[in-house]
Formats: C-alpha cells, structure tokens, sequence
C-alpha cells in the first residue's frame, strides 16, 4: 500500500493550507487515517486522526484550528488547517492502517512520504 501526499509549501501566519493524502494498492478495507508531524529536534506527534466510522481526535494544539475529513470511496484523506503559526511548521506525514488483499487478507500500516511546509512570520 502506497500513500501520497499533496501539498506543502509556504504560507504566512493566520493562512491556511490544506493537505491531501490518497492510498493506493490492493486495499480491501481501511481503518484509521491520521497526519503525524515532526519539527526538527523533535519526536514525531499525533495531529489528527479519523477512523473508519468518522470520529475524530486531535491534537490539543491543533484543535479548533485544524480539520481532518476523509473520502472512503476516495480512499484519501485531507487536513484542513487555518489560523496557522510558526509553531505549525514542520514536515507532515499521513498515515493510514487496514486490510489489504493479495490472495489473502493482511493488516497493513503505511506512511506517506512526507511534505513540508513552512509558516513564516
């Protein structure tokens, strides 16, 4: 299984942006969708995350601030994300675990490669 994200750049502080990951491979069924973060020096953090049955956590940080839906049929996942800061900088990476169908069925868990922006001051 596959994912891509779209996405990144530069954006000034109060803008907005938004993210996009689709999934891609023998998928017979997906479970949770999440966006992992990690800034330099620092541990990768849960953003947001949402499961198959649409509920949703976030991240205190983010919260109010940042909006993650999915399309199943899509098999993407997106992240809305306004009134950003400098703090929101980092290098943002999808993640997406279920089933996956070749000849049988197996769990998997697969992450994107990863996109980057920056929120300048």
């Amino acid at each position: 299984v596959q994912l891509q994200a779209f996405g990144g750049g530069v954006v000034q502080a109060g803008g907005s942006l938004r993210l996009s990951c689709a999934a891609t491979g023998n998928i017979r069924s997906i479970n949770r969708m999440g966006w992992y973060r990690q800034s330099p020096g620092k541990q990768r953090e849960l953003v947001a995350i949402i499961t198959s049955g649409g509920s949703t956590d976030y991240a205190d940080s983010v919260k109010d601030r940042f909006t993650i839906s999915r399309d199943n049929a899509k098999k993407t996942v997106d992240l809305q994300m306004n009134s950003l800061s400098p703090e929101d900088t980092a290098v943002y990476y999808c993640n997406v675990d279920g089933l996956r169908a070749n000849g049988y069925l197996m769990p998997f868990n697969s992450w994107g490669q990863g996109t980057e922006f920056t929120v300048s001051s």
